[in-house]
């Protein structure tokens, strides 16, 4: 079928290799560029982690601190770059199209190498939407107990369950999870990315305001000090700050759907390379500032939720907006992360039950004003099926810091660092042992050390955690 339209058009416009209405692989011309892919990678990008980085940054001290952030950056953008050029296989300009991470796996890797990122990628996108869940409902916890403890001028400590503000969560979740296609997110990911925008000023601005009203810049050039943690706890923690870090910066695993929204000419590449440069500029900018005033402000005693942390301090209504705000750029990003998993479990029982009614056909549903919504009655129920067991594990395991740093690390390396680097070897036909091979090798290596070290932070933050926790009963 594509490939008749691809005839039909090549004879059509022959000079063009496509048509006003239609791309060389016959869908529906792509209407992106720079500004909606910066804003579609800076919605992933600045998401809960940057509330992480005050915590981050106490552990490893001034002079680590900001080094690990600078060097995470400059690793994303290295791996970007080089995954930006897996779009395409052979020609960068009329190769044949990848739609997804999988896809670009699949076209320069092929073999068991498939099956392994996908099931790596997949459980990651699984992840952050747990971790996205609770950070949602600790948000909504501290608008809550923030109004709660000013009415009561201090005396209530207005604790309360985390349960009801996860089921919330979850129930909108649901009705936005019914979006058919990434490409119709735009206006929910220039949203996400204003609302990000937001909390992340307030987050500084508060910080900034809390240094002036101490006095003094706290912290030190080693982190948090051995007696307010132990020897052990100082590495783990530190492990488990890398980890924090480079889930801040994890969204290679959706880069390659966000450059196929991307129009050409100039060739998707191209343009992919400048929104990363743009955006993991502005976002590392963003984590500097965040995590660096953060831990001014509070020095060893620094949250691991920045926004929360700052308790009931005055401006209360500035924390609430920022709070707010959190919420509705989670909701737009857990959509971003989560249509890539969407699309990939409809295709697959699409291929496997070609001629379902259920999964394949839509019911239009007339809206006054607008196009008729799309109902499938497969995707509203194994959507919905997702949202309630990623909220359903988020009430079980309600540990925002320690989720937030194994997710980032389980994800870093391969997603972000192994595959883009052996795609890109296999692409460019860069013999073995080169210098540019060698080179590559050592890079990844080293980023595969940072990933276990990190990993073992975390999941000793958890066992921890787990000493003094009751299922469903996590109270704040």
């Amino acid at each position: 079928m594509v490939q008749n339209q691809q005839e039909a058009f090549s004879v059509d416009m022959p000079r063009t290799g496509g048509s006003k209405c239609f791309d060389d692989d016959g869908r529906i011309k792509r209407t992106g560029s720079v500004w909606t892919a910066s804003a579609h990678i800076i919605t992933a990008v600045i998401g809960s982690g940057v509330l992480s980085l005050a915590w981050a940054t106490a552990q490893l001290g001034w002079l680590a601190g900001p080094v690990v952030m600078l060097l995470f950056s400059i690793v994303t953008y290295f791996t970007s770059t080089l995954l930006a050029a897996c779009y395409r296989s052979g020609d960068p300009i009329s190769g044949k199209r990848n739609y997804t991470y999988m896809d670009a796996v699949r076209s320069n890797l092929g073999g068991v190498k498939v099956k392994l990122c996908g099931i790596v990628q997949y459980l990651n996108l699984f992840g952050v939407a747990i971790g996205y869940t609770i950070a949602s409902a600790i948000s909504m916890m501290a608008i809550k107990r923030s109004n709660c403890f000013h009415k009561s001028g201090g005396k209530d400590p207005c604790h309360m369950n985390s349960n009801p503000y996860m089921i919330a969560f979850g129930l909108v979740q649901i009705i936005f999870s019914q979006i058919p296609d990434f490409d119709q997110l735009w206006w929910l990911s220039i949203l996400a990315a204003v609302m990000s925008f937001t909390y992340s000023s307030a987050g500084l601005a508060l910080g900034i305001a809390q240094v002036v009203a101490n006095g003094k810049v706290k912290g030190s050039l080693t982190g948090i000090s051995i007696g307010a943690v132990t020897e052990t706890q100082k590495i783990w923690r530190s492990f488990q700050a890398l980890g924090d870090i480079a889930f801040a910066y994890s969204y290679s695993i959706i880069l390659i759907e966000i450059q196929d929204t991307v129009k050409s000419p100039p060739s998707e590449e191209k343009t992919m390379k400048k929104a990363t440069l743009v955006s993991v500029g502005v976002t590392t900018m963003f984590y500097m500032l965040c995590g660096c005033m953060g831990y001014a402000a509070f020095g060893d005693m620094s949250p691991g939720n920045l926004l929360t942390g700052f308790g009931f301090y005055n401006p209360y209504w500035l924390l609430d907006i920022a709070n707010a705000a959190i919420v509705v750029h989670l909701v737009g990003a857990y959509q971003v992360y989560c249509q890539p998993l969407f699309a990939f479990i409809e295709r697959q029982a699409s291929t496997r039950f070609p001629d379902s009614d259920f999964i394949a056909k839509d019911i239009k549903i007339p809206i006054p004003g607008f196009k008729p919504f799309r109902l499938n009655f497969f995707r509203l129920i194994w959507r919905t099926v997702f949202v309630i067991i990623t909220t359903l594990i988020s009430m079980l395991l309600p540990f925002f810091n320690d989720v937030v740093g194994l997710l980032g690390a389980l994800g870093f390396w391969p997603l972000t660092v192994y595959f883009p680097v052996e795609m890109y070897i296999e692409q460019k036909k860069i013999p073995r042992w080169s210098t540019q091979w060698v080179c590559l090798q050592v890079f990844s290596s080293a980023c595969l050390v940072v990933s276990i070290a990190a990993a073992a932070g975390s999941i000793a933050g958890v066992v921890l955690d787990l000493k003094s926790y009751k299922p469903f009963q996590s109270n704040y």
